[in-house]
């Protein structure tokens, strides 16, 4: 399925997983992928003429990022990574891997993490050095509690899922003008991508959650970074990716914005030449 929407040169997808058989999942999964290997994901990037894209450690793998690695390397220089590790992972292997692309560290801070809140000030310590960012995904009605300790933190923090307010709210809800504090101190980024995670309305216009993305777009057309989140993992209703593309052309109003959001904002966090 083609877009309507007509990616410019220079594209981003800032979050995909790769789920290959030939990799086991760790104890810790609560879900079993379906076997979605990166000869799919290229299919798909074709599809939406897209250009670069950042493969993120999936949660079924735990700490081994051998999956998403050798991903990188069959799609090219156009891929950037994110990855688990653990807290007392060497300075050797932070710049083996920044080597190989990698520019952040993932904390699922939901069911299947692998990766305490204990460990956040630490590896963002540690990552520090080699300009990583931490990648964060948790409930958003849990930012206030979180706010001051995320504000201090010494590296930048690319949130998911407009938040992933896993019930909903409305954009004078307190967590979310707690998301809004963080993105206006110029350290934070969020990601628009997956309303179907969090949607109670559905498709194909994911309202209570759009309506959240649009207003990120249009007071933060600089923070914002747009994500496929293929395959969709663990979603019965098997979103179409051209379909989370073409909500751009409601998210964000203008041309401009969009190349922003596509182009200019990804290539700053994941650092990619200019387009």
């Amino acid at each position: 399925m083609k877009p309507r929407l007509a990616a410019p040169p220079g594209s981003c997808d800032t979050h995909i997983h790769i789920f290959d058989d030939r990799y086991k999942t760790v104890p810790t999964a609560v879900y079993q992928p379906p076997h979605r290997p990166t000869s799919a994901y290229l299919e798909m990037r074709d599809e939406l003429g897209l250009e670069r894209v950042v493969v993120v450690q999936t949660s079924v793998y735990g700490f081994d990022n051998s999956c998403m690695l050798e991903a990188m390397g069959t799609i090219g220089p156009g891929a950037r990574g994110v990855v688990v590790v653990p807290p007392d992972v060497s300075d050797a292997e932070l710049e083996r891997l920044t080597g190989a692309g990698v520019r952040g560290v993932r904390f699922f801070m939901l069911s299947g993490g692998v990766l305490p809140w204990e460990a956040l000030e630490p590896l963002a310590h540690r990552i520090r050095p080699f300009g990583w960012h931490i990648d964060l995904q948790l409930d958003g009605r849990d930012l206030p509690q979180y706010e001051a300790r995320l504000a201090a933190l010494p590296v930048e923090v690319v949130i998911d899922h407009n938040g992933k307010f896993l019930e909903p709210v409305a954009p004078t809800h307190p967590a979310f003008r707690t998301l809004l504090r963080l993105l206006e101190s110029g350290r934070f980024y969020v990601k628009l991508s997956a309303p179907y995670e969090t949607s109670k309305v559905g498709p194909p216009g994911y309202e209570d959650v759009s309506v959240l993305a649009r207003a990120l777009a249009a007071s933060h057309p600089d923070r914002c970074v747009w994500a496929s989140n293929w395959p969709h993992p663990n979603r019965p209703e098997n979103p179409s990716s051209a379909a989370m593309l073409d909500l751009l052309l409601d998210w964000a109003g203008d041309d401009v914005t969009r190349r922003k959001i596509l182009v200019d904002n990804p290539a700053r966090v994941y650092g990619y030449p200019p387009a």
